[in-house]
């Protein structure tokens, strides 16, 4: 999976950014334990320093097992980051500025997604 990260990152740095502006990293046969891919998220971010991408991109980070520092394994907010397979979406900076510039809100769509979770409830 780090290779195949290494690859993604210099292809999204090299990329026109008008025709490719983010990618996902999904491995269905890797990192299947949490754990695992959170301590992955370290080397992801220690890759991105070593290729000197810092400032220029980023990784957003899901897992179909997700689960928040602050947060028990059974709180409805790990559903926020959740996915069938362990996934890192790939953005670059500037795109992510450019949404929060146009959605000034942007920092509430945690909170509301966290409301309509709270309102759909776990099906038990």
């Amino acid at each position: 999976m780090l290779a195949d990260l290494i690859i993604e990152l210099n292809y999204l740095q090299e990329a026109n950014p008008e025709k490719i502006d983010t990618t996902l990293l999904i491995h269905p046969d890797t990192l299947r334990d949490f754990f695992d891919y959170n301590d992955f998220l370290d080397i992801t971010d220690a890759t991105i320093e070593e290729l000197d991408l810092e400032g220029e991109l980023q990784v957003a980070s899901f897992h179909p097992d997700y689960q928040f520092a602050d947060a028990g394994i059974d709180d409805i907010s790990n559903y926020t980051h959740s996915s069938p397979y362990p996934t890192l979406h790939l953005l670059r900076e500037v795109s992510v500025e450019r949404a929060v510039a146009t959605f000034p809100e942007a920092s509430d769509i945690f909170n509301e997604n966290m409301q309509i979770l709270d309102w759909i409830g776990l099906d038990d």
